[in-house]
C-alpha cells in the first residue's frame, strides 16, 4: 500500500494556482472595461458618456467598474499613462550604451504615433474633454510635465553622447519636441488623410536635423567666419 504522502491531488499535480487564475480574470475584466470605455468615448464623446454606458458595453455591474476605476476620468488617466510609459521605456533604452539616442528618439516619435492611431474619433473626444473638463485638464497638465521631464532626460543623454545640440537646454528641446508631436497628432485627428505613424515619421525626418549636434557646430562655425570677415574689413 502506498503511503498517503505519495498521493498527490490532481490540482497540485497540474500546477493549478487559484490566485493566478483570479489575477488573470482581474486583468481581463479591467482591460474589457477600459476598451469598452474608449470605444464609447469615440462613439459618443467623453462628456456624453456615462459610467452606465461603459458598464453596459463591458457587460459588468457599476460596482465592478468602480473596483477598477474610481471615476471615468481615471480611464483617461490610464490612456495617458500608457504614453508616459512609452517615454520611460525609451529613456531606459537610451541609457544603454548600445543604443543611439537619435534612433531612440525617432522610434519613440513613431511609437507614440502608433499608440494614438487607433481612432481619430477617440482622439477628438479626448481633446474635447481636455478643453472642457477641469479635472481632466489638470490631469493632462500633470502628465505633460512628467512626460517632458522624462523626454528631457533623454535629451541630456544625447547631449552627453555628442548626438544632440548643446546650445539649447535639454528641457527646452523636450518642450519643443513634445509640442510638435502633439501638433501632428491633433492635426491628424482633425483630418486623418494618411497614416499617423507615416506622418510622424515624415515630420521627424524634417525636424530632427535641427536637434542634431552638427547643426550647433555649423552655426558656431558660421558665426566665427562672420567675425573673421568683419575683422578683415
Amino acid at each position: 500500500m502506498k503511503s498517503s504522502s505519495a498521493v498527490r491531488s490532481p490540482r497540485r499535480a497540474s500546477g493549478f494556482r487559484p490566485s493566478d487564475r483570479r489575477e488573470r480574470r482581474r486583468v481581463e475584466t479591467r482591460e474589457r472595461i477600459y476598451r469598452a470605455a474608449l470605444r464609447i468615448f469615440a462613439q459618443r464623446g467623453y462628456l456624453e458618456t456615462t459610467v452606465e454606458d461603459i458598464t453596459d458595453a463591458a457587460d459588468v455591474g457599476k460596482g465592478t467598474f468602480f473596483n477598477y476605476f474610481p471615476t471615468k476620468e481615471h480611464v483617461l488617466a490610464t490612456y495617458g499613462e500608457q504614453r508616459v510609459a512609452a517615454i520611460e521605456r525609451a529613456l531606459n533604452k537610451a541609457r544603454s550604451t548600445n543604443h543611439s539616442v537619435s534612433a531612440v528618439l525617432k522610434a519613440l516619435a513613431t511609437d507614440l504615433a502608433g499608440q494614438s492611431s487607433q481612432s481619430p474619433d477617440l482622439l477628438r473626444s479626448i481633446f474635447a474633454a481636455h478643453l472642457s473638463c477641469a479635472p481632466v485638464r489638470a490631469e493632462l497638465q500633470n502628465r505633460l510635465q512628467r512626460a517632458r521631464r522624462l523626454l528631457a532626460e533623454i535629451f541630456v543623454l544625447g547631449q552627453q553622447k555628442g548626438e544632440i545640440r548643446r546650445d539649447r537646454s535639454a528641457a527646452d528641446l523636450a518642450r519643443l519636441t513634445h509640442l510638435i508631436l502633439m501638433g501632428v497628432t491633433i492635426a491628424w485627428a482633425l483630418n486623418p488623410d494618411s497614416l499617423l505613424r507615416k506622418s510622424a515619421e515624415e515630420v521627424w525626418e524634417l525636424f530632427f536635423p535641427s536637434l542634431s549636434a552638427d547643426i550647433s557646430m555649423s552655426r558656431k562655425g558660421n558665426g566665427k567666419g562672420k567675425r573673421q570677415r568683419k575683422t578683415a574689413r
